[in-house]
């Protein structure tokens, strides 16, 4: 074979080969794009999930962390009439193993504020994914979101979601918003669909973490006076057991303050975060040692021009980083609280643009390091931000 054949084969050897380029961890990760959403499964596989604008419509797309940065981007699934708000979010979020789950939320025709839970399922650690699967069949024109998925002991997905059915079942007699359930397949069947609790806080998210004897739910409740305080269920022996309250705020408010709780669980350890504004603004955060069936006394992280929207991030050590937005100058910042109390300097991580744009950042732990990310609406248009910061404990 001649020299310049050779050269001729090699150049095209090396144009077809295929590229991964790495998107750094700190800066941009997508223009357009806006609600990211942070998830990490117990073997260390880190997803950040997004939307992207389209001009068809909208698109759900992860990039997963790998040695250098980010992945290239995968695009889980895209519709022209999905329902795209700053506090009610998708996500793709790996499971166990090759079992991933991913959720969105589509408009129904005509009203803009009823709106169906969809999701997804992988096999292959989001390579392919099955048919879009409604959580959800009473086809009632009202809330269905603020989603938390997990996987369940036989293998299958499940769901937890704020689900506003009972309005339209009582009308002006309606109990309220419900924290409903059910189990999804990859096949598209859904089963074992349960009520949790019949009345909790219209808007605000709920989370979910997985301990040694099965999922917790973090969510806001609601009583008939609107107190407003957090609450927590347990799936045991085969079914979710009624909510707990995990500590008296005695929050009265006549209205949804969008600013749900975030959980993190380390076995039987377990550590949930919350924003409440009784008395006063405050974060504050409390812990389990016994898979939360009983919470620590509640411990204040912070009181100063706090807004909320926290995450919180359960550590080895036992202490825990909790993550809020606060106000003059707005800044995105986090501290270290042990469980005896003891509460370290504030860590400033990032002035942010648009408050409400900001929507609601997130955060995880590796490598002895804390990776954050958030909607930057400080341009033209929205761009999902990320950000490694120092862990020092």
């Amino acid at each position: 074979m001649k020299p310049l054949t050779v050269l001729l084969l090699l150049c095209l050897m090396i144009a077809c080969t295929p590229s991964t380029p790495n998107i750094p961890l700190n800066g941009v990760v997508a223009r357009n794009a806006s609600t990211p959403h942070l998830a990490r499964d117990e073997d260390g596989t880190i997803v950040l999930s997004y939307l992207s604008a389209k001009e068809t419509g909208t698109a759900l797309r992860y990039v997963r962390l790998e040695e250098g940065g980010w992945s290239n981007a995968v695009t889980v699934a895209e519709g022209a009439n999905w329902f795209v708000n700053w506090a009610d979010f998708p996500s793709v979020v790996p499971l166990t193993g090759n079992q991933w789950a991913a959720h969105w939320l589509v408009e129904k025709t005509g009203d803009a504020f009823a709106y169906d839970a969809f999701a997804a399922i992988s096999t292959d650690a989001g390579k392919h994914w099955s048919k879009p699967i409604a959580l959800h069949d009473d086809g009632t024109y009202t809330e269905h979101g603020f989603v938390s998925l997990f996987s369940t002991e036989e293998g299958q997905v499940g769901a937890v979601w704020l689900d506003g059915r009972a309005f339209a079942a009582a009308a002006n007699d309606s109990p309220g918003t419900q924290l409903r359930t059910a189990t999804v397949s990859e096949l598209g069947h859904v089963s074992n669909p349960a009520v949790i609790d019949p009345l909790v806080c219209d808007c605000c998210q709920t989370d979910l973490a997985m301990t040694s004897s099965g999922p917790v739910v973090a969510y806001r409740n609601r009583n008939k006076q609107e107190v407003r305080d957090i609450y927590t269920s347990r799936w045991l022996e085969g079914q979710w057991q009624a909510g707990r309250e995990l500590a008296r705020d005695g929050w009265v408010i006549n209205g949804c303050p969008v600013n749900g709780p975030a959980i993190d669980a380390r076995g039987d350890e377990v550590t949930v975060a919350w924003f409440t504004d009784h008395p006063t603004a405050r974060v504050q955060v409390a812990f389990s040692t016994n898979g939360a069936e009983t919470f620590s006394d509640p411990i204040n992280v912070n009181a100063d021009n706090t807004l909320g929207r926290v995450d919180v991030v359960l550590l080895d050590t036992g202490h825990a980083v909790v993550s809020w937005l606060q106000s003059n100058p707005a800044q995105l910042v986090a501290r270290v609280v042990s469980h005896q109390g003891a509460v370290q300097a504030l860590m400033p991580v990032e002035s942010v643009g648009g408050q409400r744009n900001t929507g609601f950042p997130q955060m995880v732990e590796f490598n002895e390091q804390l990776l954050f990310a958030w909607t930057d609406a400080s341009g033209d248009t929205p761009a999902i931000r990320t950000k490694i910061v120092a862990l020092e404990v």
